[in-house]
């Protein structure tokens, strides 16, 4: 077969040259499409670098940071006092009965440092109001709040461990 091929005639060949040049020509050039990437392919997609306002003082905010942080201190003192008369009642509790006057001394201890410990919440939620507000007006967060917001929670944190800890060595009802 392939003598076949090599005894066609040159008009043949010739038409098999021609058709052959055609598609290699219409491949580099013409109407056809670019494989080249496209402009719109090489362009980025990532978002713009945010910036942050400029933090600006705000003396209003530190006032209420100040007062709530004085407050806050005022309970500390105030806790110790009413913790050890606690934790003395607690101890004196151990092993009464339950309803007994000494019981009776404990759960109203434990329940002096509730008040305190409520005192302590009502001040974190009080921050946590005040950058919530902060962040509705678009403001960006304020660094003195923020280090208010989690000392008052630490605090927190701490008064209801020291509680719990004292609760749990009194008889329950």
């Amino acid at each position: 077969m392939s003598t076949r091929l090599l005894s066609a005639s040159p008009a043949l060949l010739g038409a098999l040259g021609l058709l052959l040049g055609g598609c290699a020509a219409g491949a580099g050039g013409g109407d056809a499409p670019s494989l080249l990437p496209r402009a719109i392919e090489s362009r980025g997609d990532a978002l713009p670098a945010y910036t942050p306002p400029p933090l600006v003082a705000d003396p209003e905010l530190d006032a209420a940071i100040a007062r709530n942080a004085d407050a806050r201190a005022a309970a500390a003192r105030r806790l110790e006092p009413i913790a050890q008369r606690a934790q003395a009642a607690a101890a004196a509790a151990r092993g009464a009965a339950v309803g007994s006057e000494r019981w009776i001394a404990a759960q109203s201890a434990l329940a002096e440092l509730d008040d305190l410990r409520a005192s302590a919440s009502a001040a974190v939620t009080d921050l946590e109001q005040l950058a919530i507000a902060r962040a509705a007006q678009g403001l960006p967060d304020y660094p003195a709040l923020e280090q208010a917001r989690q000392a008052a929670a630490a605090e927190l944190a701490a008064q209801t461990q020291r509680i719990e800890r004292l609760e749990a060595t009194v008889p329950r009802a």
